[in-house]
């Protein structure tokens, strides 16, 4: 079956005189968008009322969840619509393995086009699903195909970013993944502001939100995915030489078949690096707010006072103090991803996690210190540092596969690592979860729940410590060979340019022909809804401070 021409991926390979910095903004338009699903816990509450409108109606006490999926008469449990969070994640890193290898064969175009359709699509089948309050075609919706989505999306500009900036591949992931960590900055504050714009006596506002919502980000992913474009074969910035192997072994110019990377041992070693990694941090990201309301809880506004003694003027009080340190939060998971993925491009990736999982094991082992000395300042610091490091996790892992496996399939492996994070968003908030509630039950008070919990999280950075010294060069036994290379290109579409161009003479003009006017233009299409979104983080982190 044919297809449209403009969806080739031939059709997006850059003329000489492309500016590579056009890239990372139609990467960004896609990464923000989809990165909503990190803030789609403000429509939570509103949602637990979407009959009841002022308050919930309540189901009966034994109504299960599978009858919650098609009951209509009573409103979901935020408990029960939680679940889509889980979805997201689980979802994106399933579809992301599943489809990684077709992405690499047919471009990130066609792969950022499709995700913006299954994403979009999905938030306006919820919609439908919310009008007709029937969580399944939530579920449906925006759990199952914004999932699919969610994956294409993620990985879509990865490959393509790598080969742009072989002198930058930190930086260059960096500023992509930085977008996704960014989403829910931007979307949570708008989706508020339109709920609270759409809603009325009858109706909360979430039906119209969805609608307006799915159109904005088409048009924004849709802007990103024609916007891709790919390096000819054999392009290299200007004047840039890749480092003499003897320098850094785990750089290599080989390339592994992502059909073998199951069987390669150093793959699930950095698959158990990222999801220790990410299940710490989710952890805290997780109990973030509660842990700073129960652990300091009066003192956050003057008074000495246990959480259980607190009525409810003042909970309400700590509660706009824990959103503001919930959003500067925020700022330090986006901020990390940038400064963590560039600091990787000078010291090295296993350098790098090994500073995470170092710092993190001695930040995690001294946070109940903090919090049973009362010592707020150095207990935030401790949280965002970490902070800072779990979205340095993810920016960093793309540039570490690319290093060890190669850049020819780098998107489709690391599509198949991506089931690492699937499986950390079920590790991380069951064992937080559960070890709360089980020494609740012990009578502990709620400042001292937590404590127990940050050690095992300490541990399981040690266990990604170990795993991450453990990695070594890949064995030659596991690299494509030069005929097998030429066949996977072939396959890519990639051989005819490669014999119409030489590496000197698409590597001379680049940077050099396009418009610097387009580059601008790009950034500020991407960088001026992040600024909004960093302004409105920094007033609720002003009620923290």
């Amino acid at each position: 079956m044919s297809q449209p021409a403009f969806l080739s991926k031939q059709r997006i390979i850059a003329k000489p005189g492309f500016n590579r910095w056009l890239v990372p903004p139609a990467a960004l338009a896609i990464h923000l968008c989809i990165g909503m699903a990190y803030g789609f816990s403000v429509f939570w509450l509103p949602l637990s009322k979407a009959l009841g409108i002022s308050e919930s109606i309540a189901c009966v006490p034994d109504i299960g969840f599978f009858q919650q999926l098609f009951v209509a008469h009573c409103d979901w449990k935020v408990s029960t619509l939680g679940w889509m969070y889980t979805m997201f994640f689980v979802l994106l890193g399933s579809s992301a393995a599943i489809w990684g290898g077709w992405l690499e064969r047919v471009g990130p175009r066609r792969a950022g086009l499709l995700s913006a359709v299954c994403w979009c699509g999905g938030m306006l089948i919820s919609a439908l699903g919310i009008y007709l309050h029937q969580f399944w075609i939530m579920l449906l919706g925006s759990g199952v195909i914004g999932g699919i989505g969610l994956g294409l999306g993620y990985i879509s500009p990865v490959s393509t970013l790598i080969k742009w900036f072989p002198d930058k591949r930190g930086l260059a992931t960096g500023m992509a993944i930085m977008g996704f960590g960014g989403g829910a900055m931007i979307g949570s504050p708008l989706a508020v502001e339109l709920m609270s714009y759409f809603s009325s006596a009858s109706s909360v506002g979430a039906v119209q939100t969805f609608v307006v919502m799915a159109f904005i980000y088409f048009i924004f992913m849709v802007g990103g995915a024609l916007a891709y474009r790919i390096p000819p074969a054999g392009w290299k910035p200007t004047g840039w030489q890749p480092k003499p192997q003897q320098q850094n072994v785990l750089i290599t110019q080989h390339h592994v078949h992502a059909s073998k990377i199951w069987g390669i041992p150093q793959f699930w070693l950095v698959w158990m690096v990222l999801c220790m990694n990410v299940s710490a941090g989710i952890g805290v990201i997780g109990m973030a707010s509660p842990m700073l309301q129960e652990v300091f809880a009066g003192s956050l506004i003057g008074i000495q006072r246990t959480f259980s003694q607190l009525d409810d003027g003042q909970l309400k009080a700590i509660a706009a103090i824990a959103a503001g340190f919930t959003a500067l939060l925020s700022l330090f998971n986006i901020g990390g991803r940038i400064v963590w993925a560039s600091l990787s491009d000078q010291i090295g990736r296993k350098h790098t996690y090994t500073i995470f999982f170092v710092l993190g094991a001695i930040l995690y082992a001294t946070i109940p210190f903090f919090a049973e000395t009362g010592n707020k300042l150095f207990f935030v610091a401790a949280v965002c540092i970490i902070l800072s490091m779990y979205g340095g996790g993810f920016a960093t892992v793309p540039a570490y596969l690319a290093d060890l496996f190669g850049t020819q399939m780098v998107g489709a492996i690391h599509g198949r690592l991506l089931t690492a994070w699937a499986t950390a968003g079920i590790i991380g908030p069951v064992v937080v979860n559960n070890m709360r509630d089980y020494q609740l039950a012990l009578g502990l008070p709620a400042s001292q729940v937590y404590n127990q919990t940050m050690f095992i999280l300490a541990g399981m950075l040690l266990i990604g410590l170990i795993c991450n010294l453990l990695i070594k060069p890949v064995n030659a036994k596991y690299f494509m060979t030069e005929e097998e290379l030429a066949v996977e290109k072939k396959l890519m579409q990639e051989k005819q340019q490669a014999e119409e161009t030489s590496d000197q003479s698409v590597s001379a003009p680049v940077a050099a022909k396009t418009n610097p006017v387009w580059v601008v233009l790009a950034w500020l299409a991407v960088g001026v809804p992040l600024l909004w979104g960093v302004y409105r983080t920094a007033l609720s982190v002003q009620a923290f401070f």
